[in-house]
């Protein structure tokens, strides 16, 4: 067991669908699993096909290729000591192998909307069909919603060897909820039904049909044959203190005839065969391999000479002075010259992509903010939209992102989460509607793009109005100093936000720093909006438009004035949070180096160097900051155990990698002309070899050795290192 490798990998589809398992092809977790189906995008998600138990008959004996842990502490069989070799790319690919024989193994989750341009499907339990919806805004960057929506796997075998030799799949399938185990009872059926070289499958429970979906093959011979497999046991749920136990139903097993060179692909699909689909043939993976490379070098640009440039397509001239005054390195230039980017920068921009997805109850762009098991999140979308659509220049996924999200902009606040069907988005965020603001501006920064902001201007004096006047969790403006405040107990508004047993672990009521400074950069971007957009109207609207300018960089002078509350001259540091009985909270956290790094800053040279110099040697870390300085009372180092134990330690010293964007934009602000202190090798390593190789873990221990923990690949992890690395 020693020589297991649980490292991970993981396949999107832009759909919210995923696929993911490990290095030496055992199951660790409940949400590992083939076909991870988001039925109603992108959430719905179920896990249908968990995987294909494989042998191989060679003359003389049988080989076992797949592993398994099992709850009673075996493991068996033991493939994975046959295994000569892994490659994610482009594609996770094993190769098994002895002296006289090797197997490889390929899988690809193909981009899920196909078809023509037009209404999505969203037909569920039946032919996928066709229902009136809003179009998706902006095209060429997220295409439309198309004439159906696909959830599917590929899986390619090639055989090479002396003799010939049968390759016998046995299917391991579910239908579960992916956050839940399986467990076989008696209310619990699979029907399956014969075709031509393929078979479709629908789980019944307690007399509901659930998803149907189907396997096809280019060739071989299936044979029913229906058994259950208990008690697969899933060490790393055991670790989490989580249920580790599951069962999958197994309807039957292909066998495939297999001379040396030869090779068998096989697709796993949700929805009933239609009788339209192409027919497999030798060429299906490698054809479908080569439209998903397509499709990432259109959006990425692969491969071209040139370079990719802020404000890609507009007139240089037409860039209005003071814009783009003081911009330092938000969005620098990044050259290819003539030749393609580096390996590393193409995985960390098909990295990116992964967290991109079409939500059907938006019929709009959204972010994943992690896998395997988060959702789309508002705060995390917006920290995360500079990295994953601005250095990219997907300049109309941004735009359809920041549109989506303004057009339910309601109480001056912003939807920190989307319901999965009809009802009312969640807005328990305080800090989502700043971040808003805060991202729009870096948008038009890069873009120029004065008409969207003519249409997105109404949010911002929307939201404004609210934080002044006062709305959702007692959130208002404290008149007395112009400061921002809320006061809701038994809430955690603020990214801190995790709760146990009803309380936040990390309350930071009253005026914690990092929502005023984000409350000072909005006023600031207001304030020069206004101007922008009074050139473009009549007298009387310019006149009003002025004004209100003015009244808006008054706002911001005196925020500017009011954060100086926040310096902790004992500490050389900010407070993290004025209470709402006025105690300051002078607890060392990273929030006061993200009220330095953003597009304005309120706080002086002096300040900000002292600030950047505790940070740095009391949080920052080879992964990212922590969360809180390993010196206090309540900081823990590691990351483990149940539920409780790990929320308790979220935001308590644990290391976040998404901090070390904020980190360098304020470095570089202060710093200047002074070498960044950080080293980018540790993270770059763990992004190509580590944890979910490919992608980057949302936290990290306190203490070293800075295990990672957490979600395998995050959004605004991935997101900061695209914005700042660099070739």
């Amino acid at each position: 067991m020693n020589d297991l490798d649980t490292r991970e990998w993981l396949l999107t589809n832009g759909m919210g669908s995923f696929a993911s398992g490990t290095v030496s092809d055992v199951r660790t977790r409940t949400y590992h699993g083939w076909l991870i189906a988001a039925t109603s995008p992108p959430s719905g998600r179920t896990l249908l096909f968990s995987h294909l138990e494989a042998s191989l008959e060679l003359p003389g004996r049988v080989v076992a290729l797949g592993t398994n842990f099992w709850g009673t502490g075996q493991v068996e069989p033991t493939g994975y000591k046959l295994q000569r070799s892994f490659d994610i790319n482009p594609v996770p690919k094993w190769i098994w192998g002895e002296d006289d024989w090797q197997l490889s193994r390929q899988l690809l989750m193909p981009y899920g909307m196909v078809g023509e341009e037009g209404e999505p499907g969203r037909g569920q339990g039946g032919n996928l069909s066709h229902s009136p919806t809003r179009t998706l805004p902006h095209s060429d960057t997220f295409p439309l919603p198309p004439s159906s929506l696909s959830h599917r796997i590929l899986i390619h075998y090639r055989y090479e060897g002396r003799d010939a030799a049968i390759l016998r799949l046995r299917l391991l399938i579910g239908d579960r909820d992916f956050h839940h185990q399986q467990r076989a009872t008696p209310e619990l059926h699979f029907s399956q039904m014969l075709g031509q070289q393929q078979v479709c499958l629908q789980a019944i429970n307690s007399g509901n049909f659930r998803t149907p979906w189907h396997l096809r093959w280019q060739k071989g011979n299936y044979q029913p044959d229906t058994v259950w497999y208990w008690n697969y046991q899933l060490l790393e749920e055991t670790q989490r203190g989580l249920g580790d136990r599951e069962d999958f139903f197994s309807p039957g097993y292909l066998t495939v005839a297999l001379n040396p060179k030869d090779a068998v692909t096989l697709e796993a699909r949700v929805g009933f065969p239609e009788p339209t689909s192409d027919i497999l043939t030798s060429q299906t993976f490698a054809e479908a391999l080569e439209a998903e490379q397509e499709r990432l070098c259109q959006i990425f640009a692969c491969g071209g000479g040139g370079e990719w440039r802020s404000g890609a397509g507009k007139d240089k001239e037409t860039r209005r002075q003071g814009d783009t005054q003081n911009m330092g390195n938000i969005f620098p230039p990044i050259t290819l010259s003539s030749s393609p980017p580096s390996p590393t920068w193409q995985q960390l921009l098909r990295a990116s992509d992964q967290f991109i997805v079409y939500r059907a109850s938006i019929a709009g762009p959204t972010v994943i903010a992690g896998y395997h098991w988060f959702n789309d999140w508002g705060r995390d979308t917006l920290i995360a939209l500079p990295g994953l659509a601005l250095v990219p220049q997907r300049f109309e996924l941004a735009k359809g992102l920041l549109e989506t999200f303004g057009r339910y902009c309601n109480y001056g606040l912003i939807p920190n989460a989307f319901p999965d069907v009809d009802g009312e988005p969640f807005y328990n965020s305080i800090d989502a509607a700043l971040w808003w603001i805060e991202t729009l501006g870096l948008y038009l920064e890069a873009t120029q793009d004065w008409e969207f902001l003519a249409e997105q201007y109404p949010v911002v004096q929307q939201i404004h109005k609210a934080f002044i006047g006062g709305t959702r969790y007692n959130i208002q403006v404290d008149s007395t100093d112009g400061l921002v405040s809320w006061d809701t107990r038994g809430e955690a508004l603020t990214w801190m936000d995790a709760v146990v047993g009803g309380q936040p672990v990390t309350p930071r009521r009253g005026k914690p720093v990092e929502i005023n400074a984000l409350w000072y950069s909005a006023l600031c971007w207001a304030s020069r909006w206004a101007e922008i957009l009074s050139e473009q109207q009549p007298p009387a609207e310019s006149t009003r438009l002025i004004k209100q300018a003015r009244r808006y960089i008054e706002q911001a002078k005196q925020v500017q004035f009011s954060l100086q509350k926040y310096w902790n001259p004992q500490l050389g540091y900010l407070y993290d949070t004025i209470e709402p009985d006025d105690r300051r909270n002078s607890q060392i956290r990273p929030n006061a180096v993200i009220a330095l790094s953003l597009r304005h800053c309120g706080f002086s040279q002096q300040h900000g160097r002292q600030i950047l110099e505790k940070a740095t040697s009391s949080l920052l870390t080879p992964y990212g900051l922590r969360s809180l300085d390993r010196s206090d009372p309540e900081y823990i180092g590691i990351y483990l155990g149940n539920s409780e134990q790990r929320d308790r330690a979220y935001h308590q010293g644990t290391v976040w990698s998404w901090l070390i964007g904020p980190f360098i934009r304020a470095w570089e602000r202060f710093y200047p002309e002074e070498p960044l202190p950080f080293d980018w090798q540790p993270l770059l390593d763990h992004f190509l070899n580590d944890a979910c190789i490919g992608s980057i873990s949302e936290i990290f221990d306190g203490d070293e050795p800075h295990h990672p923990r957490g979600a395998i690949a995050q959004a605004w992890s991935v997101a900061e290192v695209v914005r700042h690395y660099r070739n």
